[in-house]
């Protein structure tokens, strides 16, 4: 059997131990899950009848949904960094360094299983929100880029968390990365446009990666004018995995070398 097809099988079945580890903990994946539904509903239903979407002259709900589809699956892709910490402090890595398989395929294990568990969660989060009256309108085409632009992002953001699970000892410490995550759409043009916002915050809004993000998606499931977000989204999201990915190969052969 080739390397190429021996690294393959070991890291399918360290996707599989992944995806199993986290249905098992139900809790977690229901507060994953729903969390960015109930927010959604909060924010349409509370505080939506006050907030306006500015010169987008969308609905509210309109306005959002792109910003929660992030919301979802990012906040579940940052729970990664707490996954691969706690196989670093609980053994499991060690346990692993005894069998024959290439190193790498650890944390790529825990990267694949976080796309494909939480670009469901968005999915789901989507069903929410028509159920709650959104209303897109999107070619097949439009359907297929707006899935790469999500499944992007949970690359992006599980690329970052394993590398912020690397760099932290303990599982508390990864846990905050989640939080950061959460709350980084709320600075952006993604819960209230950002041109409402105070002078910093504005400057801060209009130039943060979510922003572009959240335009892209508008663009593809609202018909709207796309401009340069889909040039500006591509190169955040290369770029953060371009630059997350060696460095976490790196510190994890530090952290598992000794």
């Amino acid at each position: 059997m080739s390397a190429a097809l021996t690294a393959a099988g070991d890291l399918h079945r360290l996707v599989v131990r992944n995806l199993r580890r986290e249905l098992r903990i139900l809790d977690g994946l229901i507060v994953n899950t729903a969390l960015p539904v109930i927010i959604m509903v909060l924010f349409v239903y509370v505080f939506g009848g006050a907030i306006t979407t500015g010169s987008s002259g969308l609905a509210y709900i309109d306005f959002v949904v792109p910003a929660v589809l992030l919301m979802s699956g990012g906040y579940g892709a940052a729970l990664t960094a707490v996954n691969i910490a706690d196989d670093l402090t609980a053994g499991m890595i060690d346990r692993l360094r005894t069998l024959p398989i290439g190193g790498w395929t650890v944390p790529a294990g825990h990267v694949v299983a976080s796309v494909i568990r939480n670009v469901a969660a968005s999915g789901f989060a989507l069903l929410a929100a028509v159920a709650l009256g959104f209303r897109p309108d999107a070619t097949p085409a439009d359907w297929a880029l707006a899935l790469a632009v999500v499944t992007g992002y949970v690359l992006a953001m599980s690329s970052l968390a394993v590398l912020w699970g690397l760099l932290v000892r303990s599982t508390q410490a990864a846990g905050a990365f989640s939080f950061v995550v959460l709350f980084l759409p709320y600075l952006s043009d993604g819960v209230v446009p950002a041109e409402t916002m105070p002078d910093v915050l504005r400057d801060f809004a209009e130039n943060q990666p979510i922003t572009p993000i959240v335009a892209t998606l508008r663009s593809l499931l609202l018909n709207q004018p796309m401009g340069s977000s889909g040039a500006v989204t591509a190169a955040w999201l290369a770029g953060m995995v371009l630059v997350s990915v060696p460095i976490a190969a790196l510190l994890f052969r530090r952290r598992t070398s000794a």
